[in-house]
C-alpha cells in the first residue's frame, strides 16, 4: 500500500515537471518568433497604406537646397551709380549692361527720381542674350559743355551697336544737354576740333530693335538715329528742341530697312523725320511734327553719290509751324532713284510749303550751284500725294525738277491748301517745273492742276537708267 502511494506521487512530480516543459517551450519559441518579425511603426493619417520595408524608415539623405532664382534686374544703382547728376555713373551704367547682357530676357534699370550723368559711351550687343530691355525712368544727362567732349566721340552721345532683340523704354527721359553746342562759337572751341556735333541715341549695325514711350530732348545734332540697321520699331515717344536749334533732327534713318515709326510727336530745329540713301520699306504713321522742317527724303546724291531710296509710306500726319510739309531734296549732280512713295492723309497748319520736291538742294553750297548747273541729279518716279489739307504761309507746293532728270509718274489727288493770309489768286504760276503725272480733283488752289506734264513716257527710261545703280 505503502509502495502503491510513493508511486502515485512519483508520477504527479512527473507530470508537473513535464507540463512546465511544455509550457516554457511554448514560451520560449513564442519570444523567438516575435523577435524575428519585423518591427512595425504606427501609421499616421497621411502614411500610405502599402507595407512598409524596415529601410523605408531610415533617415534618407538631405535634399539639396533649391538653387537661388536668377534675377533678371539690373538697377544701376546696384553697380555704384549716385544718381546725383554730377557724378560720373558712365562705368555703373556699362557694368549693369555687360551684367545683364549674359541673362535671357534681362533689365538695365535707370530708376525714377535719380539723374544721370553718362559720358559718351558704346554699348555692344553683340553676344547679348535676347530681349534684353533698358528700361529708362529716369533721367540720362550729357555732358553740358561742348569742351569736355573727347575729340574720338564727337559722332554720337550713346551708341548701341550690334543689339539684337533689344528693346529701350520707360518713362523717362534722355537730355542732350545742347545748348552749348547750337552756339556757333562752342563749333569753333578749337582749330583742331571738326565741326561735328553728336547724336544723343545712335544705333549701328542693329536689329529688331523697339524704342517706346522715352522722352530725348536737347540734343546737340539729330535726336535718334539707325544706320546699317533693319526691323525697326519706334512707338509713342516725344522728341523736343527748340526751332533755333541747327541741325537737330528727330529721327534719321540712313542704311536701314524695314522701319515702323508712328505715334509720336517730334519737334525741333530740323527735319522731324529724315530719310537717306539705303533706305526701303518705311512706313511712317501718326506723327505730330512741329516746329522742325517736316518729313523729308533726303538730301540725296551730295557730292556726286549714288543714293536710293524706295517703299516709303507717310500717312496720317500732322504738320503744325513747320519750315515745309512732305519734301523730297537731291543735291545737284547725284546718282540713283527714289522711287514708290506715297504721302497721304496730311493735316497742315501754318506751314510754309506744304508739298516739296527739289531737285537742286543745296544746303549751304553756294549758289551758282543750285541753278541748273550741275548736270544730272537722282531720279524721282512714283510719287503720290493724296488728301493734303490745310494752310500755308509762303506756297502751296513747289515741285523743282531736274532739266537732265525730270520727276515721272508724280500724283496730286486731293490737294486742298489755303493761304494763312493773302488771295491764292496771286500765286505764281511757275511754281512746279519738269515734272510729269496726273492730278485728280478737288484742286485748291486751282493752279495745281497746271504744276504736272501729262506726257512723260519719252523721259521715263532715264529713270529706269537710275534706278539700275540701286
Amino acid at each position: 500500500m505503502k509502495r502503491s502511494k510513493n508511486l502515485s506521487s512519483l508520477l504527479f512530480l512527473f507530470f508537473i515537471a513535464f507540463l512546465s516543459f511544455l509550457i516554457a517551450s511554448v514560451e520560449a519559441r513564442k519570444n523567438h518568433t516575435n523577435k524575428s518579425k519585423p518591427h512595425k511603426h504606427h501609421q499616421g493619417k497621411g502614411a500610405a497604406s502599402g507595407n512598409n520595408t524596415h529601410n523605408s524608415h531610415l533617415p534618407g539623405p538631405a535634399p539639396a537646397p533649391p538653387h537661388p532664382q536668377q534675377s533678371t534686374i539690373f538697377p544701376v544703382l546696384s553697380f555704384g551709380a549716385k544718381g546725383d547728376g554730377v557724378s560720373d555713373d558712365s562705368k555703373a551704367l556699362e557694368a549693369a549692361w555687360e551684367a545683364a547682357c549674359r541673362v535671357k530676357g534681362a533689365t538695365v534699370e535707370i530708376p525714377s527720381g535719380f539723374k544721370f550723368l553718362i559720358q559718351p559711351i558704346t554699348l555692344n550687343g553683340s553676344g547679348c542674350m535676347p530681349d534684353l530691355v533698358l528700361q529708362i525712368d529716369g533721367t540720362l544727362l550729357a555732358p553740358s559743355k561742348a569742351s569736355t567732349w573727347p575729340e574720338s566721340s564727337l559722332l554720337q552721345w550713346i551708341n548701341f551697336k550690334y543689339a539684337r532683340n533689344f528693346t529701350v523704354q520707360g518713362t523717362g527721359i534722355v537730355d542732350g544737354q545742347g545748348s552749348d553746342w547750337w552756339n556757333s562759337q562752342a563749333q569753333k572751341r578749337s582749330k583742331h576740333t571738326p565741326d561735328t556735333k553728336p547724336t544723343a541715341l545712335r544705333f549701328y549695325c542693329s536689329s529688331e530693335v523697339t524704342v517706346r514711350n522715352i522722352k530725348i530732348i536737347n540734343s546737340p545734332q539729330c535726336h535718334l538715329k539707325f544706320d546699317n540697321s533693319s526691323w525697326i520699331k519706334v512707338n509713342n515717344i516725344t522728341i523736343t528742341s527748340p526751332d533755333y536749334s541747327p541741325n537737330t533732327d528727330g529721327i534719321h534713318l540712313q542704311n536701314t530697312q524695314n522701319v515702323e515709326i508712328h505715334h509720336s510727336t517730334i519737334g525741333c530745329g530740323d527735319d522731324c523725320v529724315s530719310i537717306q540713301t539705303g533706305c526701303s520699306n518705311v512706313h511712317i504713321h501718326h506723327i505730330k511734327c512741329g516746329p522742325g522742317h517736316g518729313i523729308s527724303l533726303g538730301g540725296l546724291g551730295k557730292a556726286g553719290s549714288v543714293a536710293c531710296v524706295s517703299n516709303i509710306i507717310v500717312n496720317n500726319i500732322s504738320f503744325e509751324n513747320t519750315q515745309s510739309g512732305v519734301r523730297i531734296k537731291t543735291w545737284p549732280g547725284g546718282k540713283g532713284s527714289v522711287k514708290n512713295v506715297s504721302f497721304s492723309n496730311i493735316q497742315v497748319s501754318n506751314v510754309g510749303v506744304p508739298i516739296v520736291i527739289d531737285q537742286n538742294y543745296c544746303d549751304n553750297m553756294k549758289k551758282h550751284l543750285c541753278q541748273n548747273q550741275i548736270r544730272g541729279a537722282v531720279a524721282i518716279s512714283g510719287v503720290k500725294y493724296d488728301n493734303i489739307i490745310g494752310n500755308y504761309s509762303k506756297e502751296p507746293i513747289r515741285l523743282a525738277c531736274s532739266n537732265d532728270t525730270p520727276c515721272t509718274d508724280v500724283d496730286l489727288i486731293d490737294i486742298q491748301l489755303k493761304p494763312t493770309t493773302g488771295d491764292p489768286r496771286s500765286l505764281r504760276s511757275d511754281l512746279c517745273r519738269n515734272s510729269y503725272g496726273k492730278s485728280k480733283a478737288p484742286l485748291l488752289p486751282s493752279v495745281i492742276d497746271y504744276c504736272l506734264r501729262r506726257d512723260g513716257g519719252q523721259v521715263k527710261h532715264i529713270a529706269r537708267s537710275h534706278e539700275k545703280m540701286c
